[in-house]
């Protein structure tokens, strides 16, 4: 029998090499199914502070270590798998669920779901 602490040290390292790997490169669908059942699969840890920061870090310009949300501070260019790109400031409050919405010169653009997301870039303002 395991003790205690190889036990916590187990469920960590499965956190970090399993769950948090599977949040970056699954689909949205996939990412509302987990968030339906996020307290049996990662415990107390709340989705606003896991699996949607983790999901977004596939772009790093929208991740920040310990930020709940997505980083707001840069104007971005998204670029989507139809070839359109979009360019705005990512708007935090407004992008929930895997939908980002960007404050553009002309308003709020988006929703645009993670799974349609090609690449997004810092744009020079």
């Amino acid at each position: 029998m395991a003790k205690f602490e190889e036990l916590i040290e187990s469920r960590k390292a499965w956190i970090e090499q399993v769950l948090r790997p599977w949040c970056v490169s699954a689909t949205r669908v996939e990412l509302l199914k987990a968030e339906q059942e996020w307290t049996d699969i990662a415990g107390r840890a709340g989705v606003e502070f896991t699996l949607w920061p983790w999901a977004w870090s596939r772009f790093p310009i929208l991740y920040v270590e310990g930020m709940s949300g997505i980083n707001e501070t840069h104007k971005v260019q998204v670029t989507l798998e139809s070839g359109h790109a979009v360019s705005g400031f990512p708007d935090s409050r407004e992008s929930q669920r895997g939908q980002l919405v960007l404050l553009g010169d002309d308003g709020h653009v988006g929703p645009y779901s993670i799974d349609s997301i090609v690449a997004i870039e810092q744009v020079d303002s």
